[in-house]
């Protein structure tokens, strides 16, 4: 009978491992991952070891102007266990660390106002958390634990396209900072037992300390647009665009003033994008529903109480004590969040901040987090949307055209995800602006409004 209990999982067990195996990323059957047969862990490690190697060192050069050449600059630095007269000790193995265009990225973080010791602090000062929901492509994400940034694994065709952009990127971001697009703020590469690990680093769109109740991520298609089984059995899912039109079939909500601002900003990142020949890019739409979040605290309270009464209504005086500290810690931590993120280290990295809206966002409410863009359901309910451009490193090579000839072959051709830069980005900002936003009369939000009755706008 036990042999047949042992035997019975092995049909099973090709699907188990094709789904713990995603590109290169692989989950083994104690829960380690690993990224190109390495550990997550180490490459973390190692990463945060170059950085702040590479940011330390730039500081003590002298500042000039940036040179086209800057754009093509490469360093490498060796790591080995023992340390150098550069490099620390570490228990890792010998690694190497590229860098990519070090003064031009030190440039890139000046336009948003980050200072190199921020930025080192930031990467470097806590163990990078990883994120367990990984991309399609099986990339790796890790988030500092400020929240500000991200590091992820991009393929090598990426990596080599984004050096390609940066001398134009700058170009656009240096006369608009205010964009949804993604911020790069490094492009690394981890060499280690003949394995490359190449990395960017950006601005994190949706911050951790924030529930999501609801995120898609969007590209104007209805081809194959719909989150799969394995997707939406996840704890936090993301969905698509034939996802988002049966949960919000009249779209969401914006005040008049900010739904220019937000569809402005749409077209002008758009063009940039189609000007570099870039497409099959999304936009990602993390929503906090405000109502919702009042009503799961009300809920959690009593739920919380009466645990808390129970365990502990019997407790040494001590252990109470420890309770109410751990609680007041608790608190502390989600302030110390709120404050970190009221005077954030890169500049214009809100949604609200990015778009330019002139509606004040709600931010002085103790509940409400700051710098989403306010939005309402159809429902009336009350949202804040955190939204950004991203995967913005694929052109159109020929790859993508014989990959879209072939769709079309099959399917409606103006309807799958692969199109031509122009009309990818045209189909685009319709799909933004007349099927996921919608505008509505502008009306000055009070406080009123925002406490109470939950049909009336923010404005």
């Amino acid at each position: 009978m036990s042999g047949e209990q042992s035997l019975a999982p092995r049909p099973h067990r090709p699907k188990s491992d094709k789904e713990r195996k995603i590109g290169h990323r692989r989950v083994g059957e104690g829960g380690e991952i690993t990224y190109k047969k390495i550990q997550t862990t180490t490459i973390m490690g190692s990463i945060q070891l170059g950085i702040q190697h590479t940011v330390g060192s730039l500081a003590s050069k002298p500042r000039r102007d940036l040179l086209m050449m800057d754009f093509w600059e490469l360093e490498t630095i060796s790591f080995p266990p023992e340390g150098s007269s550069m490099t620390p000790a570490h228990h890792y193995s010998e690694f190497k660390f590229k860098i990519y265009a070090p003064i031009a990225f030190r440039y890139f973080r000046d336009l948003f106002g980050i200072q190199p010791d921020d930025f080192m602090m930031s990467m470097c000062s806590a163990p990078l958390r990883e994120l367990s929901n990984p991309g399609a492509s099986g990339s790796i994400f890790y988030l500092t634990d400020d929240d500000e940034f991200i590091i992820k694994t991009v393929q090598h065709k990426e990596g080599e396209f984004l050096q390609k952009l940066l001398p134009g990127y700058y170009m656009n971001l240096n006369q608009n900072p205010r964009t949804l697009l993604p911020k790069f703020f490094g492009l690394y590469c981890y060499q280690c037992n003949s394995k490359n690990v190449r990395l960017v680093a950006m601005n994190n769109l949706l911050p951790s300390y924030v529930k999501m109740h609801l995120k898609y991520d969007l590209k104007g298609s209805t081809y194959k647009r719909k989150a799969n089984k394995a997707e939406r059995s996840k704890s936090s899912p993301t969905y698509k665009d034939l996802d988002f039109m049966e949960h919000h079939p009249n779209g969401l909500f914006l005040e008049a003033e900010t739904y220019s601002a937000l569809i402005k900003t749409i077209q002008r990142d758009c063009r940039v994008l189609e000007s570099f020949k870039i497409m099959d890019y999304s936009l990602l739409v993390g929503i906090h529903n405000l109502d919702l979040a009042v009503k799961e605290k009300q809920e959690a309270a009593p739920k919380a109480r009466s645990e808390g009464e129970s365990d502990y209504e019997d407790a040494p005086e001590a252990d109470q004590y420890m309770v109410q500290e751990r609680e007041e810690q608790r608190t502390t931590a989600l302030n110390r969040s709120r404050s970190i993120n009221r005077q954030r280290l890169v500049a214009h990295s809100t949604a609200m901040e990015s778009i330019q809206a002139e509606s004040e966002p709600i931010d002085e409410e103790d509940d409400v987090p700051p710098g989403g863009i306010p939005a309402r359901s159809e429902k009336g309910e009350r949202l804040l949307l955190f939204i950004g451009i991203i995967d913005i490193l694929q052109s159109y090579r020929l790859r993508k055209k014989l990959e879209h000839t072939w769709k079309s072959i099959i399917h409606d051709g103006d309807t799958v995800s692969v199109h031509r830069p122009s009309f990818y980005a045209q189909r685009f900002q319709d799909f933004m602006a007349k099927t996921v936003f919608k505008k509505i009369p502008s009306r000055k939000y009070t406080p009123s409004n925002i406490e109470g009755n939950t049909n009336t706008c923010f404005y």
